[in-house]
């Protein structure tokens, strides 16, 4: 992944020292030593935080900060000084500094928060490059809506982030649900406050409550202060509780509480705290069947489902993998790594990855880590992934074509087997599958054509 970049002013080069020093493992870091090169700099290039001194000569913090607001609004800035005044950093912070460091400072507390602010950066491009994915494009991070069941989740979380319901998401493990909160907690009016994630079921019975609601001190041995829970880290933003279907009875019962009257009681108290918390769920068990069985409670999921979104296995939507399979591509490749050979690509299109999205991008990730060529050969994949069926009718030329080329062939590919499927199914009725798939009629007849189909033959006979 590529670093983020840090630029550290300060006309006092022992300073400028330690802050390279310290940040030079995490970020890539520039360094001017007046506000006047320093904005030469930002308004040449691209910097996600920008550390400065307030007093210096030439331009000072106060203009360098106004001016990297104007030049660079979405850059954050950090402003340091040694005459820490309350008044300073109040003025800075009312300017849009991001935060305020005064000096002397400790190492750790000047990576924490050059961390916070390039992570606040990264987030606020998600936020961006999301909503115009759910405005009509077709992937996001681990998200790629080539298929139509694909195109429909992106098309709910559209209309989930509009709206501030609770969302039950479901599907397999590794499908990507985590990934489907994050983003529709991004393209929400809440995207500046915190995701709080917890995986319900990575936690003992006998301290769920606790991290979820808190505690008073003494409420049980070891709880020698108050703590505050999970549910009020999260307040103004989103709380996604993985793996809902593992929550202890007990705690089943206060989170209805909670849903239902938007507070917090901590254990061993008395008193409510009102909490303003969108909250994302999400399971791979079946909910309904663990109603049934007396595992889960029907109040809980009730009041859990109002707006659900379910995510299809992967070997479901094969006319994701190829798109997938480029995006983890050029999201881990080396220099000098362009693609598949043809076999590997059948194999992967073939294979029913019982992992879905999660163990393709491991296997992407593996493969890149054991290959030395160009292209990524069957040698480097895993056995069972290689030994999957290759495809037909892929042709020896797609080993001369570019890795963008070879998905436009794995994803025409794709479509013809998707469209043989629909149409079998329903034995060659063109006005269904035209519903089935999404599609208007007339769209879908053009494909058929394109594809060399004729709907006659899979009309029944006799």
């Amino acid at each position: 992944m590529k670093r983020q970049r840090v630029l550290v002013v300060d006309d006092k080069e022992n300073f400028v020292k330690l802050l390279m020093k310290i940040l030079d493992n995490e970020f890539s870091v520039t360094s001017a030593d007046d506000g006047t090169r320093a904005l030469a700099l930002i308004a040449a290039e691209d910097f996600d935080v920008v550390v400065s001194d307030i007093r210096m000569p030439g331009a000072d913090g106060m203009t360098l900060l106004r001016e990297t607001r104007r030049l660079r609004p979405d850059t954050e800035v950090i402003l340091m000084t040694a005459y820490g005044s309350v008044q300073s950093a109040v003025e800075a912070m009312k300017q849009g500094a991001y935060d305020y460091l005064a000096k002397p400072f400790e190492p750790d507390e000047a990576l924490l928060t050059v961390e916070r602010a390039a992570e606040r950066r990264r987030l606020k491009e998600q936020a961006r490059d999301l909503r115009s994915v759910l405005d009509g494009a077709i992937r996001f991070e681990h998200l790629v809506a080539e298929s139509p069941a694909m195109r429909k989740v992106l098309e709910l979380m559209r209309r989930a982030a509009d709206r501030d319901a609770t969302v039950l998401v479901t599907g397999e493990s590794g499908t990507g649900k985590e990934v489907v909160a994050r983003s529709i907690h991004l393209a929400g009016p809440r995207r500046e406050r915190r995701f709080v994630a917890v995986n319900c079921g990575a936690i003992p019975d006998t301290l769920v409550e606790s991290e979820l609601f808190g505690h008073v001190k003494g409420a049980y041995t070891g709880a020698g202060a108050d703590r505050r829970g999970l549910f009020e880290e999260a307040d103004g933003g989103t709380i996604f509780l993985d793996e809902i279907g593992e929550l202890p009875p007990a705690v089943q019962v206060k989170l209805v509480r909670v849903l239902q009257d938007h507070a917090v009681r901590r254990v061993g108290g008395t008193d409510e705290r009102k909490v303003d918390v969108r909250v994302i769920a999400a399971t791979h068990l079946d909910l309904k069947a663990a109603i049934a069985t007396g595992r889960f409670r029907d109040d809980v999921y009730y009041r859990l489902n109002v707006f659900p979104i379910h995510l299809p296995p992967l070997r479901e939507r094969r006319e994701d993998i190829a798109p997938l399979a480029g995006l983890f591509l050029e999201r881990y490749a080396k220099e000098g790594t362009v693609g598949f050979t043809p076999e590997v690509l059948s194999a992967l299109l073939e294979y029913d990855w019982p992992g879905n999205v999660r163990e393709l991008e491991n296997v992407i990730q593996r493969a890149l880590a054991v290959s030395d060529g160009p292209r990524i050969g069957v040698a480097a994949l895993p056995d069972e992934v290689a030994a999957a069926r290759p495809l037909a009718h892929v042709g020896a030329t797609l080993e001369q074509l570019s890795y963008r080329e070879m998905l436009e062939q794995a994803r025409d590919r794709a479509t013809r087997e998707y469209l043989v499927a629909v149409l079998r199914d329903l034995d060659g009725n063109v006005t269904k599958a035209a519903e089935r798939a999404g599609v208007e009629r007339e769209s879908l007849h053009r494909l058929l054509k394109r594809y060399g189909i004729r709907s006659d033959d899979f009309k029944s006979k006799g």
